[in-house]
């Protein structure tokens, strides 16, 4: 990706003072093998020497229940307490309540233990008429398995997991309206850890919006922008979209925003990468024209020969492209990519140089005084560069500080 200022007018200079305060070992240079600077690998990144060890293992002792997310299958209730309550529901015995469920069955149950259990049914159960010493309430809408679970867990707080699986999305809607937030809990966790599918996401997340659930409405939401396309051809969002045409302009409006971010991220990673690339360009030259590198260095160094291993990662492709641009016949305003290339490297260089008399880079105080003539419009354009080039440096500075400190 081309940078703010890359693409500006091209200064035409004399090349001569470059060539003469370097030593170029000159080779023919084919500039269809001119690596371009921009591409070359950025040693910030790739050095692995800085990486800090892994943690230790956690200890033996560590179960997974201390770390699941899941509710702790631990509970200081005895067992026994447990079936007590669980018999005690299951037999009825003396019971004074009869649940009456979707298909016509009768669930019994004790008023005083649902009066304790849940607020709601004990204002329900207030309410309802008494014949025979026995009151009747009606849960509809819900299969006679949902409600046996959920009456069972009143009692004891036990449920089976086979059938919590089963009537998730009933007992979701049960414990929440009948206020039982021991076991929302549970169905909610359920729900998060696993029993999210393509084809039930758009229903959990209706669900979850009715029953003030908005983690997992979250959930639902990411889930749906991660894989749209599968979702929205499932019977689902079919039936959402006919009943519920709101949401499904949310959340295709979540989809498109999603994927600007995406984009934009994207792009500023690779402005980024551009940034620090440029960086490594400015190190790799003022190497180059300072200390000498391989085939090419200042006149009053002794060249060290191809074979030296360059710590530098942008010094090789500069190194092609600075040897391409002492040997070029070209180097008129848009004649050859390569030395325009090699000019604006060189103009960037002197922006950020705050040596400009006694600096050894070719034509820096050239371009200093170059700055005067150029309109605002530029100026303002190198500026911005040169602000963004510095950033990715202080950003790579700061990077490998961190590393350091915790090796």
């Amino acid at each position: 990706m081309a940078s703010p200022a890359i693409d500006s007018v091209w200064l035409s200079l004399p090349s001569e003072p470059f060539c003469k305060s370097l030593n170029v070992c000159v080779e023919e240079a084919n500039p269809a093998d001119i690596l371009p600077v921009l591409e070359a690998p950025m040693s910030s990144v790739s050095d692995n020497s800085n990486i800090p060890k892994p943690p230790p293992l956690p200890h033996k002792m560590c179960t997974r229940t201390q770390y699941s997310k899941r509710p702790l299958e631990c509970s200081f209730v005895p067992k026994e307490t447990k079936d007590t309550w669980d018999k005690l529901f299951k037999e009825g015995y003396g019971a004074d309540v009869c649940i009456i469920t979707e298909d016509k069955s009768c669930v019994l149950a004790h008023s005083n233990v649902l009066s304790v259990a849940s607020p709601v049914l004990g204002n329900v159960l207030r309410l309802s008429k008494v014949k025979h010493g026995m009151r009747y309430i009606k849960i509809p809408g819900v299969p006679y398995g949902a409600v046996c679970v959920f009456i069972r867990f009143l009692y004891s707080s036990c449920y089976e997991e086979e059938e919590l699986q089963k009537f998730v999305l009933h007992l979701l809607v049960l414990s929440h309206s009948y206020s039982v937030p021991a076991l929302k809990r549970a169905c909610i966790c359920l729900l998060e850890e696993g029993l999210l599918t393509r084809e039930n996401v758009i229903d959990v997340l209706q669900l979850a919006r009715n029953c003030d659930a908005p983690r997992l409405a979250f959930i639902c939401v990411r889930m749906v922008v991660k894989d749209f396309k599968s979702i929205s051809s499932t019977e689902g969002w079919k039936v959402m979209k006919r009943a519920n045409p709101a949401l499904e302009q949310e959340l295709v409006e979540s989809v498109v925003e999603a994927d600007t971010r995406k984009q934009e991220r994207q792009r500023k990673m690779e402005d980024k990468k551009v940034y620090l690339q440029l960086y490594e360009a400015m190190e790799a030259l003022l190497h180059i024209c300072k200390d000498g590198c391989r085939t090419i260095g200042p006149h009053d160094k002794v060249l060290k020969g191809s074979q030296v291993t360059c710590n530098f990662p942008a010094c090789k492709g500069l190194e092609t492209l600075v040897r391409h641009f002492a040997n070029c016949k070209t180097r008129v305003p848009g004649g050859c990519v390569h030395c325009k290339r090699m000019w604006q490297l060189l103009e960037l260089h002197s922006r950020m140089c705050n040596e400009p008399d006694s600096c050894k880079v070719p034509l820096c105080r050239h371009f200093k005084e170059k700055m005067q003539q150029q309109s605002k419009k530029d100026e303002t354009k190198w500026k911005l560069l040169v602000s963004k080039v510095v950033a990715a440096k202080n950003a790579v500075g700061s990077f490998s500080s961190r590393r350091s400190g915790l090796l």
